[in-house]
């Protein structure tokens, strides 16, 4: 049974970098749709960033928020 609940745990357990990287391939995939169009706003959320085009479409970028070392 603790086989088990550890297998589970480390399905569900997730690499930081990786997470990063998987946020960043997302996020530059979606920016490629946008070029050409116009935004029409940009808001900084807690935990995301809300891109509003001019023809009413939302995009949401997760995972490049907080601290870092400059």
């Amino acid at each position: 049974m603790n086989d088990r609940i550890d297998e589970l745990l480390h399905l569900i357990e997730v690499e930081p970098d990786a997470l990063r990287e998987a946020e960043f391939m997302q996020a530059q995939a979606i920016l490629e749709t946008m070029v050409g169009k116009t935004v029409a706003a940009a808001e900084l959320e807690e935990t995301r960033i809300v891109v509003t085009m001019s023809d009413g479409n939302k995009y949401f970028f997760y995972g490049f928020l907080g601290e870092g070392n400059d």
